[in-house]
């Protein structure tokens, strides 16, 4: 095997691969040829390394140098310098905001310094097309456990004590999951991957699978033991093309190494995966409407029980759990139930991956102990809010999520504390808010989103979607009644307990959280008929302050629509400037281009 001097390691993720990731990538391979060093070095493609913010990332090893906003033309000088000259590129170095160092460590970064990463553990490490460098790092050692050692009853039982629940949303304990399947007549059984993932915002399954996807094959071949299943299906929204392919280098990898097929390792299990592609049919991430797709019908949800253990795919019992469960499985047999169980909280154990998202400094994935507050991710690892404007709120869960205010930031992250906050954990989007955003046009969003993706199966969901959407609608054109509020917990009270599926169940959260904790700024649309983050635009109005205008002429040079003139009649000696409401189009030109500060929003 081929020793090397310096291992680079570059994100391969969708979010740098769309960022000219890929050309760093052929880059650095170029001109360490060009340079004569390609012997000396091993240029590797890995999956996200999670601080998404400031990727492109490239990372040099044994010297743990961290490069971020990488552009292609870097790569010259990384090559030149650090592989050539045994040099860092102090230019490219991460440095915190104010900080004038670049020396740090990867884990003394503030991003990563409280995060504790088991789902995430090989992302940003390895190969993700490499089979052996998951074998390198544990891969597949838990499964010769399952395989060779561990009864079906054992591995349910290792399960239990490491408290593992579903992460895709409900906190279902999974060796129970497990264990009712296994328990359910019949010899035909089939295990399920949902990599659907359709919240606005969402890509933690999404990167896992480009990252390291053959802890998901080891984590559905562990379930299929467990249960007596002999086949499995990855049910994968089409729109994902690079975890998709990645998967299938996985699957293909794994059969030639006798991981996947008949008589896996020598041993006398059976267990194959077949790729479904899904739509992107939000629905379909409910189990029943999954399973309805993964048969070839529409997608719409049934009425449970019968529950898929019992009933799911072709009428045969079967387990679903998502991406971020399953990855988690090859942990727990290679360490042991116990060693999870010593992560997070009483009810709620293990780590919680999130994708921070929104008005925060440092967005990307989060991988942190279940307990973690919301303070701790928002202000710690996320860096707080972007251009010093003032925290507002953030929203877990997607559009199943309430919307969370300062009060709460201190409450620890578990199932039952985000439920008792009128919010949710979800699949782990996390959406952070500031004085900018509008909680009602945020309301308006969420529900003509669930509107849309509504199946439209029942009448609570279809109806009452529809119903709530018209009413934000009303508030947020400047037309609301103090009784639309009333409407709208009822409507969301009444879809939250008669809905069939949980789309319809959860889908007036973020609308009830925001009438509970920001009903201030609902009474402020309905009476005062003002926007305060000046998002509606029905409500929005521009003025010019004439005591700072300047008469520069810049904004009526900038409207579109011609609305603005000078005043007549100034005493001034540069007449000051005004806007015509009747013609303005609210477009915002004369607010973003005014250099005195003499435009506001009304």
């Amino acid at each position: 095997m081929a020793s090397y001097n310096h291992y680079i390691l570059t994100c391969g993720g969708t979010g740098c691969e769309s960022n000219k990731g890929d050309e760093i990538y052929r880059n650095l391979i170029a001109w360490a040829e060009k340079m004569g060093v390609k012997d000396q070095v091993q240029i590797v493609k890995t999956g996200c390394f999670g601080f998404c913010e400031r990727g492109p990332i490239v990372k040099v090893l044994p010297e743990d140098s961290f490069y971020v906003d990488v552009k292609p033309e870097d790569a010259e000088e990384i090559i030149a310098e650090q592989i050539l000259k045994g040099r860092e590129v102090p230019r490219l170095l991460y440095k915190g905001e104010g900080e004038k160092k670049t020396d740090k460590a990867v884990e003394d970064i503030e991003f990563y310094q409280k995060q504790v990463r088991v789902v995430l553990r090989n992302c940003g490490v390895i190969n993700p097309e490499n089979i052996d460098e998951y074998i390198a790092r544990e891969g597949y050692t838990g499964l010769e456990k399952v395989l060779f050692e561990w009864t079906p009853e054992d591995i349910i039982n290792e399960m239990k004590t490491s408290g593992l629940r579903g992460r895709g949303g409900a906190g279902f304990p999974t060796w129970l999951k497990w264990d009712l399947t296994r328990k359910a007549e019949g010899t035909e059984k089939y295990v399920i991957c949902n990599a659907d993932e359709g919240d606005p915002g969402a890509y933690m399954d999404r990167s896992t699978i480009e990252g390291d996807p053959h802890s998901v094959i080891e984590g559905m071949i562990t379930a299929g033991k467990a249960i007596g299943a002999h086949q499995g299906f990855v049910y994968i929204r089409a729109e994902y093309p690079l975890a998709i392919e990645r998967l299938k280098i996985a699957l293909n990898q794994a059969r030639e190494y006798g991981l996947l097929g008949k008589g896996i390792l020598g041993s006398d299990f059976d267990f194959d995966i077949e790729i479904r592609l899904g739509a992107g049919a939000f629905v379909c991430g409910e189990e029943t409407a999954l399973i309805k797709s993964v048969e070839g019908n529409r997608g719409t949800p049934v009425p449970k029980p019968p529950f898929p253990a019992n009933k799911g795919l072709w009428q045969k019992p079967t387990v679903i759990n998502n991406v971020e469960t399953l990855a988690n499985i090859p942990v727990i047999t290679a360490k042991g139930g116990a060693w999870l169980a010593a992560i997070g909280t009483e009810k709620s154990k293990g780590t919680k991956v999130f994708a921070l998202t929104g008005k925060v400094k440092n967005s990307g994935l989060v991988e942190v102990p279940m307990g973690t507050t919301l303070r701790e991710i928002v202000f710690d690892i996320g860096g707080g809010i972007k251009d010093k404007k003032k925290f507002k709120g953030v929203q877990t869960g997607g559009p199943s999520g309430g919307i969370l205010t300062e009060k709460v930031l201190d409450t620890p992250i578990d199932y039952e504390s985000l439920t008792a906050m009128g919010s949710m954990m979800g699949s782990g989007g996390m959406i952070v808010m500031d004085e900018d955003d509008c909680v009602v046009d945020v309301a308006r969003f969420y529900m003509d989103f669930c509107v849309d993706e509504s199946c439209g199966k029942c009448s609570p969901c279809r109806i009452g979607t529809t119903q709530i959407l018209g009413l934000l609608e009303k508030i947020t054109n400047g037309n609301g009644e103090e009784s639309d509020l009333e409407k709208l917990e009822s409507i969301g009270k009444a879809m939250t307990k008669a809905s069939l599926c949980a789309l319809g169940g959860t889908a007036a959260n973020p609308t009830l959280s925001t009438v509970k904790n920001f009903r201030e700024e609902y009474m402020e649309h309905i009476h005062d008929k003002k926007c305060r983050a000046g998002k509606c635009k029905s409500l929005l109005r521009f003025l010019i302050d004439q005591e700072k205008c300047m008469g520069c002429g810049i904004c009526a040079k900038r409207c579109p629509a011609g609305c603005i003139s000078q005043v007549a009649n100034s005493d001034k000696k540069r007449a000051p400037y005004e806007i015509d409401q009747s013609k303005c189009v609210k477009c915002g030109e004369c607010f973003k281009n005014c250099k005195f500060g003499a435009v506001t929003k009304g």
